[in-house]
């Protein structure tokens, strides 16, 4: 088991290099890495596929999938297109309010979808909107990810970690809209704040540009008409499938690959332009990256770490909230979100029994950490890596070094913001 522990830890390690340094495609990196972890024996096949709390999740992959064949129909109707235009009109061509109202849509889109789904759905129009104004599309697409992980954070279904940390805490939606929303609407204003310095550079005005802009005509765009009202028909039905989901009893990914099929029957539409859109090598790094960091849970790595944490923390709620809140946004960003909120998650649980009311902050500590740390690597959040995969497959490569330039200083400030909010709202009696 030793030997097993110390393999498997440097095969992670070994990755994570690889994927941050990009000297190798981060496919293959992921799923080398996965196929080491079957050869040490830190998992097996049974426990890589088949179970729900080392192995792939298989939720996600297959919400992502679903949502992408979605998008990939929905992109055939010109939408993204009659969209694009309206917001540089709207903005009156000019690149920052453009991306105020990019950046405002997605954190509310976020808040009631998954941000995933979110980025699958802005993207497009982000791409467009650049384009258009003869822009870089990066810092468009960079604020918007950095969005979508903040507005995520303000609900129970706007980041998988919430729903992990729900089920857990037995948490409402309304719980999470309480004690979350608030510091979220502060966080945005902030990251509106942060993109204005961040990517000034970005927002030199064209006056030309903007002209030819104003004088397009977004109802020209759209191509398919009857294909539009489909789509928006079953993505309206999907919507409902993910808010009710609790209720029906279907998991997302059910809902996203039955919207995915019946819009497919609807759209009559050559396979391969249907799944042409799909963001294959996404899906497979996704795979990979589950079945590691499955195996590191599954060996009992990252629950060691957790129980040492919780030998220290005693009675000392605010310190022991902080520490979580610090500790979550810093392996979150490293290991993904969703994994570690499924590892620590129990240990919340079991501290917070212990403790009682005065530990629930613990509860929302960990969810601010998980879902804001993931702002700080590529690996961070599952929308990171959805994005920077859409922006490589249109010709704008994002690397790793490059994400987290920016990801570290919205991760730092935005965390660093949450720690008042900790002891001011909890702990200043």
């Amino acid at each position: 088991m030793t030997f097993q522990i110390v393999a498997a830890v440097a095969v992670f390690v070994a990755a994570y290099v690889f994927i941050a340094t990009e000297k190798l495609p981060r496919v293959l990196v992921a799923l080398g890495g996965a196929a080491l972890m079957i050869v040490i024996g830190a998992t097996d096949d049974a426990t890589a596929f088949f179970s729900e709390d080392t192995g792939i999740d298989w939720n996600v992959i297959f919400l992502l999938l679903g949502m992408m064949i979605i998008v990939g129909i929905l992109r055939q109707t010109g939408l993204f297109e009659f969209l694009a235009i309206w917001a540089a009109k709207r903005a009156g061509g000019r690149p920052f309010r453009i991306m105020v109202m990019l950046v405002v849509i997605t954190a509310l889109l976020s808040a009631f979808l998954d941000n995933v789904t979110t980025i699958l759905l802005i993207a497009p129009v982000s791409l467009l909107v650049a384009q258009r104004l003869g822009k870089s599309p990066v810092p468009f697409l960079l604020a918007e990810v950095f969005a979508s992980n903040i507005g995520g954070t303000a609900t129970l279904i706007g980041d998988p970690p919430n729903l992990i940390i729900g089920s857990r805490g037995s948490l409402s939606f309304n719980d999470f809209v309480v004690n979350l929303a608030p510091v979220i609407v502060v966080l945005l204003v902030v990251l509106v704040g942060l993109c204005r310095v961040m990517f000034r550079s970005t927002f030199a005005f064209d006056a030309d540009r903007a002209a030819r802009v104003m004088a397009l005509h977004e109802r020209e765009a759209i191509r398919d008409r009857r294909l539009l009202v489909k789509s928006l028909v079953v993505i309206g039905l999907v919507l409902v499938g993910f808010v009710t989901s609790t209720l029906t009893g279907l998991a997302p990914a059910v809902v996203a690959l039955l919207g995915a099929g019946l819009l497919f029957l609807l759209a009559r539409l050559e396979p391969r332009k249907v799944f042409g859109d799909v963001e294959w090598e996404t899906l497979l790094f996704f795979a990979g990256l589950f079945i590691m960091v499955g195996s590191l849970v599954h060996l009992g790595v990252i629950d060691a770490v957790g129980q040492a944490a919780k030998s220290a923390v005693g009675d000392d709620y605010l310190g022991a909230s902080i520490a979580l809140l610090g500790g979550s946004a810093l392996f979150s960003g490293i290991v993904d979100n969703i994994p570690f909120v499924a590892t620590l998650a129990p240990l919340v649980h079991d501290l917070v029994a212990d403790g009682g009311p005065a530990a629930r902050p613990l509860w929302w500590a960990l969810a601010l950490g998980a879902d804001l740390g993931g702002n700080l690597t590529a690996v961070g959040a599952s929308a990171n890596v959805v994005m920077i995969g859409i922006a490589k497959r249109n010709g704008h490569a994002i690397s790793f070094w490059q994400f987290t330039k920016y990801g570290a200083i919205v991760t730092v400030v935005t965390v660093g913001l949450c720690v008042p909010y900790l002891w001011l709202r909890y702990f200043l009696v």
